[in-house]
């Protein structure tokens, strides 16, 4: 599951991946909170979206786009919150979560960090399939996000595995060779 935080509109894309990798797009929407809302109602709104979303989908991942300073900190602030938001509610149900940024996305989807959205959306649509990109562009994004996290992802989970087999490995050798000498 793909989430693209925000506090107005927080995308959300679900894509599956079968055995000879190929993708299909589960389900896509966005939760909507209203601008003249108490921010903290507003959250509320965004953890009960994404709350019904991951337990109607039960996603094995979720991919939340990595929030990066822009010049407006007002907005920026609402987007880290709505990200916070989304990695507690994945955490909550013991999903592991992953952020990407939007450039490594835009690679991972078009071949190009610098893309524009246009060209995202037109991406996902052909290799999703659909006659054009899912609607509005922060539920395109989410989807790309998944995606990205399917291409992606699957590697670097696998390394930060090896690397933590590594470790419990040297840990236990470690013990094993300090019980053995003689005190």
């Amino acid at each position: 599951m793909g989430v693209d935080p925000g506090l107005t509109r927080c995308g959300i894309g679900v894509v599956d991946q079968d055995a000879r990798r190929q993708l299909t797009l589960v389900g896509v929407g966005v939760v909507r909170t209203p601008a003249d809302l108490d921010p903290a109602r507003r959250l509320l709104g965004i953890e009960t979206g994404i709350e019904e979303w991951v337990l109607e989908h039960r996603p094995d991942a979720v991919a939340v786009e990595r929030v990066f300073a822009q010049h407006n900190l007002q907005s920026v602030t609402g987007t880290s919150q709505a990200a916070g938001i989304a990695m507690l509610v994945a955490a909550r149900h013991g999903i592991p979560v992953v952020l990407h940024t939007p450039s490594e996305v835009k690679a991972a989807i078009t071949g190009s960090g610098r893309a524009d959205k246009a060209q995202v959306g037109a991406m996902v649509a052909r290799i999703l399939k659909l006659t054009g990109p899912p609607k509005p562009v922060d539920a395109a994004d989410a989807v790309a996000l998944a995606i990205c996290h399917l291409w992606r992802g699957q590697a670097t989970n696998r390394y930060a595995e090896a690397v933590e087999r590594a470790r419990r490995q040297q840990t236990s050798t470690a013990r094993a060779t300090t019980s053995r000498r003689k005190p």
